[in-house]
């Protein structure tokens, strides 16, 4: 029978209440696999579970089958891992997305795929995790199903955390068959998931997933038919579960070490950190960014100029981001998440940062003096927060230039920076250490900043444009090598997912590669070779450790000037208009409700008005693509919706893959559905703060009710098919010049 935990956090201890008051008695005593048990055994799934609980018709009812069928729609969509929220307290209640019974499936699913592809092959995957509730359990379960298909895992010692970007490397280096990394990244604590990594170390892309969906539905077919279906679990000390391996290569970290020596840890940067006079600090939030990140920075001479906060693994997270009050002023547990750059506003509509203030700033960072550098990393340490100590006589001046901060004490601010200003900082400082060997190019969601844009066209840098998602942009990354491999001295031509064909010259090299949400990575002068001899010309996955040696680099370069400083020479420099950027989240539910019923009703409502929301906008973008409208009729509608926004100066309006992008002669404005939650984003990029905010803000938050004039340009027929029809043009984006080269898997030495 589950039983209370306790804390000594009062405001975890609450969490853990609301969590075990709500969790059904039957759910309490559910004990379907115990994996405390160390030796083999096997889970069997009877026909009952798939069917919803009933205390007299079906008292052994867990209802996999609508468990299933929402997994199934977001594999068809999800950006970053197929995700959700858990019963932290009793992982194998299968009333939530993510649960125990969900994740032996999913793997097991998956390596039967495998199986299926590679007969008789030796198969090796990694796979981690971070500090999320349940997450050494997932961990667990994840290699010993593996194992009991034959399949070998690599993980760390003990089974202790790595971030993403460490699981994404080795799979790409060690030329595995892929990974299995869980976390979600910097979302709510209660949330977790599964990344699958495929064999270049980048998550799957929906039609990828959708091969394990399917598995899961065969097995599901059988078990109607036959009743049952045996799952075996191998024992825990299986020699197919290698941990000695990961151990004698430190977990990857030589090996990951050497790769940052030929790009971001070059010794021009190394140098700079080793003459600053100031310490950086690292803000690890969850603390599993330390045991990583402080062996790479020791193994490059450096650690010794780094402090550290919050280091302790806790996957409360030192309850950053928690308030035991909502939005709405009511008293209930709420969770912003432990994004740094999340802005919300109190009630009495002034804003703040939720996350930040959580963080204790005006006493933590009390004995450290102005141009003090910190570093935000998250869980999973795959996205930055640049923030600065500054004199609060400088206020007037970060308002101008559109950076954002929070009072400390003693007449002094910190600036936050968002990942926009941040890595334009970034990418500026570092293409000045590059040779002018190769040309260089970018690659850039379309949510992310006007102003990176401009910079590398000021630079005769190429840009390319894609959806959101990391994996977008290694997609891109992959048909750029194919290019460059059937054809090294053709030039490399790419189609970005605004419709541009781009020239990026002869054997170009990537600059940067990132997006609005926090994460980044660079390229290298030379092209990365994996141990069997593939190539590429950036790793897969975002690295808050890149962007934290160049940032340190970029503040030991400037000593005694602020970041603040260098971002407005940088907007001068290059003559930037969209100078001013912003994020509004618009989330339709409570994520944090402990109340799974409740909470799955109120998804529910949220995600129709999500879509609802999205469709308005996509119907026109794809009638205007087809020439149902014009851009005209798209501005009538518009300006007779939305009778304060002014659209005269409206370009264009265009499907981006995954939202609709409005692009405006002074701006640009994205609204876009989250692809995960009942959420619906809008981003802006322009020259004016103010009017950027309010676009956002009014587009993001309508309705989606149709009126009268669009229905008159658009028919009901029309307008129900376009998320289909969206997706079709989505899919012949990916698949253009895709890079499909089948993976071999080699003979390893290990």
């Amino acid at each position: 029978m589950l039983e209370l935990k306790k804390s000594e956090n009062n405001l975890e201890n609450e969490l853990f209440k609301s969590v075990y008051e709500k969790t059904p008695d039957y759910v309490k005593k559910l004990n379907l696999m115990d994996f405390s048990y160390d030796g083999e055994f096997t889970f069997v799934l009877k026909k009952e579970y798939l069917s919803p609980y009933d205390p007299e018709k079906n008292p052994q009812g867990l209802g996999l089958e609508e468990w299933f069928a929402n997994y199934a729609k977001e594999a068809k969509v999800s950006t970053a891992g197929i995700r959700g929220p858990q019963n932290i307290l009793q992982p194998q209640d299968t009333r939530f997305p993510i649960n125990l019974v969900g994740i032996v499936l999913a793997t097991l699913a998956k390596a039967l795929v495998a199986n299926e592809k590679y007969p008789n092959k030796r198969i090796v995957k990694v796979a981690g995790c971070e500090v999320r509730y349940n997450s050494q359990l997932f961990l667990d379960a994840i290699a010993r199903i593996q194992a009991s298909q034959g399949i070998e895992t690599l993980v760390p010692s003990g089974r202790k955390s790595i971030p993403i970007w460490l699981a994404s490397f080795l799979a790409f280096k060690l030329d595995l068959l892929g990974g299995e990394y869980i976390t979600s990244s910097h979302g709510i604590s209660v949330k977790n998931a599964t990344k699958d990594l495929n064999s270049q170390g980048s998550q799957y892309l929906p039609e990828e997933s959708m091969e394990f969906v399917n598995k899961i539905q065969q097995i599901f077919n059988e078990v109607n038919e036959k009743g049952f279906y045996e799952i075996k679990i191998s024992a825990k000390d299986n020699p197919l579960i290698n941990e000695n391996f990961m151990n004698s290569i430190e977990d990857g970290i030589d090996l990951y070490v050497e790769y940052l020596k030929s790009g971001v840890a070059q010794s021009s940067n190394i140098d700079l950190i080793k003459s600053y006079n100031s310490k950086v600090v690292v803000e690890c939030v969850g603390g599993s960014a330390y045991r990583t990140l402080s062996r790479v920075l020791k193994k490059l001479n450096i650690e010794k100029f780094f402090d550290w906060f919050d280091i302790e693994e806790d996957p409360f997270f030192h309850s950053i981001g928690k308030y035991d009050v909502t939005p709405k002023g009511e008293h209930a547990f709420y969770d912003y998440s432990v994004d740094a750059t999340v802005v919300a506003k109190r009630q009495d509509g002034t804003k703040f940062f939720p996350v930040i203030e959580t963080l204790n700033y005006d006493k933590r960072l009390k004995n450290y003096p102005v141009g003090t550098v910190v570093l935000i990393t998250d869980p999973d340490h795959d996205r930055l927060t640049v923030a600065q100590i500054e004199p609060s006589d400088r206020v007037d001046c970060l308002n101008e230039i559109g950076v954002d901060y929070v009072n400390l004490d003693n007449g002094r601010v910190l600036s936050v920076f968002t990942a926009n200003q941040a890595f334009l900082m970034l990418m500026d400082f570092q293409s000045r250490q590059l040779s002018n060997k190769h040309p260089r190019f970018m690659i850039k969601t379309t949510a992310s900043a006007l102003s990176w844009d401009e910079w590398a066209k000021s630079k005769g840098i190429k840009v390319v444009n894609v959806p959101v998602g990391f994996k977008e942009i290694a997609n891109i990354m992959k048909k750029v090598e194919l290019k460059i491999k059937n054809s090294a001295l053709k030039n490399v031509i790419i189609e970005d997912v605004l419709g541009n064909s781009i020239d990026l010259g002869t054997n170009p090299r990537l600059l940067f590669a990132g997006e609005e949400s926090g994460g980044m990575i660079m390229g290298t002068e030379e092209l990365i070779k994996s141990k069997h001899g593939r190539l590429a010309i950036a790793m897969r996955e975002k690295s808050a450790t890149e962007a934290i040696i160049v940032a340190s680099a970029l503040s030991a370069y400037l000593n005694d000037t602020l970041l603040s400083e260098y971002l407005k020479n940088v907007f001068e420099e290059n003559n930037i208009i969209g100078r001013y950027d912003t994020r509004v989240d618009i989330a339709y539910y409570n994520e944090s409700e402990p109340d799974i019923d409740k909470l799955k009703a109120d998804k529910i409502i949220g995600e129709a008005k999500r879509t609802k929301n999205d469709m308005f906008y996509l119907s026109m973008a794809i009638a205007l693509k087809e020439n149902i409208m014009t851009l005209d009729n798209v501005k009538e509608v518009l300006s007779d919706t939305f009778k304060d926004l002014n659209f005269n100066n409206l370009k264009s309006v265009k499907f981006v893959g995954d939202g609709t992008y409005f692009e405006f002669e002074d701006k640009f404005i994205e609204i876009r559905p989250s692809g995960t939650d009942a959420k619906t984003k809008a981003y802006g990029g322009g020259l004016n703060k103010d009017n950027i905010e309010k676009y956002a803000s009014i587009l993001g938050n309508y309705s989606g009710e149709r009126t009268p004039l669009h229905k008159s340009f658009i028919s009901e027929i029309f307008y129900q098919n376009c998320k289909e029809r969206a997706m079709e043009y989505y899919l012949a984006f990916v698949n253009k010049d895709a890079n499909n080269e089948p993976f071999d898997i080699p003979d390893y030495e290990f």
